[in-house]
Order: structure tokens, then sequence, then C-alpha cells
């Protein structure tokens, strides 16, 4: 039966949400603050990545990042607040931070991954879509032997997940990526891994998504919900209120402020990233990551992106250069001959990944509310699960039998 279906959200997963429930028949309109064409949707690295296994709230994380908190160039830092919703995320991310939670999420996150990868190609292959989609893997690069090994034992566990994983020493990389840097000593290469130009693909998802009657709504915030019975008749902005027969919130890093409005708690911080854009050519060919210096490499169309850092510090868009320097100054450290420019560090962007405490993102109903479903929390791994979260949301929504298992992504399971 065909309903009328508002997502709050117009980032990938609000987009994907809105491509699987059209499919479906259903009526869509979708809503979001911003103009659409911002956020961290747009600013991401890119990356399709089953090779990702080991969740955020990773053991040993919490030690590096009291470490890490007093650099302020740090790959990974967390500014300490005196406010209720981050001191409880931080202790449930402590509780998380457990080599069974992170051993028992392996097999979940290598199969929405999976899933998600064989949707973007499943986009790629329809006449309607000719996004930059490219299936060459991603290289681990690493400069000490330390991080070589720890860097393996993951790829070991990748491969007994099922995933094509090699070992390449430093003459292998070398005939395989020419342009890293002399004093790279080799490299973990995830063969799953697929990437993007994450423009290209939100602006033909966009135009494709209108072409089938999809609303948006830009520069509208949801101010409040209008609930009878049960169930959200529709949703309250500054102009409008906008009726609904099954409501999506996937409105990433402020989703828990917003789902607080109806008396729902769904622990989500704010983790601020940094991309550079290099129009120039730089002669690398494969996505990478700068393992010691936790910065993301990706060839897109026409120009090569590099992002990264974890930034837990609240919602806000203020641009630290210190961070945007030292993703500049690490590009320059393991390619060769490679020097990022002032115009191209001014000209840097930040979005913001709603990261839940666990490391897996909500997805699914919230009990209490017969229509109400949520999409959020899904950190760095947010462009790589879009298709698939908006394929679960639909398969929620529609009463079908869902493609995987979703209990692990439980709306109240820290409820």
């Amino acid at each position: 039966m065909s309903k009328k279906i508002v997502i709050i959200g117009g980032g990938i997963i609000g987009l994907c949400s809105a491509y699987y429930l059209q499919k479906e028949a259903h009526e869509v309109i979708i809503v979001d603050k911003s103009d659409f064409i911002s956020g961290a949707s747009y600013v991401n690295a890119g990356l399709i990545t089953p090779s990702h296994i080991i969740s955020l709230a990773a053991p040993g994380i919490i030690t590096k990042g009291i470490k890490w908190m007093f650099n302020s160039s740090s790959p990974f830092y967390v500014k300490p607040r005196l406010n209720y919703d981050f001191l409880q995320w931080s202790w449930l991310f402590k509780k998380s931070a457990t080599h069974q939670k992170v051993a028992d999420s392996i097999p979940v996150i290598r199969d929405i991954n999976v899933l998600s990868r064989s949707l973007y190609e499943e986009m790629k292959a329809e006449k309607e879509f000719d996004f930059f989609h490219q299936h060459k893997g991603l290289l681990m690069l690493y400069k000490t032997d330390k991080a070589g090994e720890e860097e393996w034992r993951v790829g070991q566990k990748a491969i007994e997940c099922g995933l094509k994983v090699a070992n390449l020493s430093q003459e292998e990389l070398r005939k395989l990526e020419p342009s890293v840097d002399s004093d790279i000593k080799g490299a973990v290469h995830y063969l799953s891994d697929a990437h993007m130009t994450p423009n290209d693909f939100m602006q033909q998802m966009k135009a494709y998504l209108l072409s089938k009657g999809v609303v948006f709504k830009s520069e509208t915030e949801v101010t409040g919900f209008n609930v009878k019975s049960n169930a959200i008749q529709s949703i309250t902005t500054k102009n409008e209120d906008i009726h609904c027969d099954e409501l999506v919130v996937a409105s990433g890093s402020w989703t828990q402020n917003l789902i607080k409005k109806l008396k729902i708690n769904i622990p989500v911080q704010a983790g601020k990233g940094y991309r550079i854009d290099v129009q120039d050519e730089t002669q690398i060919t494969i996505p990478s990551i700068l393992l010691e210096a936790k910065v993301a490499v990706t060839p897109m169309d026409g120009f090569t992106r590099f992002a990264g850092t974890m930034e837990i510090g609240g919602i806000n868009h203020q641009i630290n250069s210190k961070r945007v320097n030292a993703i500049a100054n690490a590009a320059s450290d393991y390619y060769s001959n490679l020097k990022i420019s002032n115009e191209a560090k001014q000209n840097a962007a930040c979005g913001l990944r709603p990261c839940s405490p666990d490391g897996l993102p909500y997805i699914g109903r919230v009990s209490g509310y017969e229509n109400l479903t949520v999409a959020a929390g899904h950190a760095m791994m947010g462009w790589s699960l879009g298709p698939a979260t908006g394929k679960l949301i639909t398969e929620v929504i529609s009463n079908q039998k869902t493609s995987m298992n979703i209990t692990p992504f439980d709306v109240e399971r820290f409820s």
C-alpha cells in the first residue's frame, strides 16, 4: 500500500532511503535544514569500505584519545565538555570498546558493507545514472613496522571474513602505486573496496529523485511533531505542518537533539572531519589510508581528495587550520613530489559525522510510535552504507523481509 513518507535529512542516508521508497511506489518528501549542497555527504572520502570491519569503539582508542587530547593536530580529538549527552555518550563508548564487542560487530559491519557495495553496483548499471565509480581496492600505507603488523592482523581477520586482502612489500607497492614516498615500508591492500566522487553521485541522485516526483524542501527546519494515538500525524516547520503516514529521521549529527522532542534518547555525537581537494595532477591512482596519520586519500573524477581527523567537539562548523595543515603535511610525507597549495588548504571544508557509542548505526523502528523509523549514527561509514541503509529502511516500512538481520542496529539498544 502506498504511503506518504517524510524523510528528515537530505544527506546520503536520506536520499538513498528516498530512492528505495519511491521504487515501492511511496510518495516521498525530503526535508532538510540546509540547501542540499553541503554537509558530510559532500566532503567525505567517497570510500565504499567492506574493509572497515573494526568499529570506531575499538580497544585502545580511549588511551590514544587521552594522549591525542593535548595535541591540536592529532587525528582523533575529543573536546571534554560538562554536557550530559556528551558524558553519557563517552561512558557508553567506553563500555563498548571491548575485544568481545568488537569481535561480535565484525561480521555485522562486513555484511552491511558488502550489501551496500552490491547495491551501488546495481545503481551504476541503471541507465539513469552515470556516476564515477571505480573498484581498485584500498591501500593501507605504513611507515613503521608496528603499524604494518597491526594492520596485517586486521587484514587476516578480514580474510577470515571472506574478504580478499594482500600484504604488499615495499617493492610490490611501488609497482602498484609509484607515487608513494621511498620511506613507505609497504601496504595492506583490501581489494574488496571501491570509491566514488560524492558530489557527482549526490547531484545525479537528486536529479533522479526529482524526475520520479520526490519533493525536496530545503532550508526547512523541523521544530516539532504532532502526535496522536502513538502515531506521528505531521511534522511542524516554521512555515507549515507536513502530514505523513510514515516518518524517517535521517538527520545525522542532529538526530539526538531532534528526536528528544519525542522524548526519545538516541546517543549521537558529531565527529568533525575535514577535506582538501587538489585539482592539480597528483599521479595517485588507488585510494589509500595513511595509517600513522589517519588520513584518507581518494583519486576522484578530475581531482584528488585528502580527508581526515575525527573531532568530537559538538555541533559546529569552525575550520581548525592546524588540523587542515596536519592533513596536508601528512599527504606530503607519504607521496613523492606532492605539495598541497595554500589555496587548496584555504578552500578546505568540514562535515559532521554522526557517531554512535559502539560504532554501529541505528536502523529501524522506535517502540511507542507506530510510524517512526530512524536511520542515523553511521560515523565514518555513512557514504559506504547509504544504499544498504536506504534498502533496509524501505523493507521495514514496506513490511518486507529485511536483506540482513537488523537486530544489531536496534535504535533503542542504549535505552
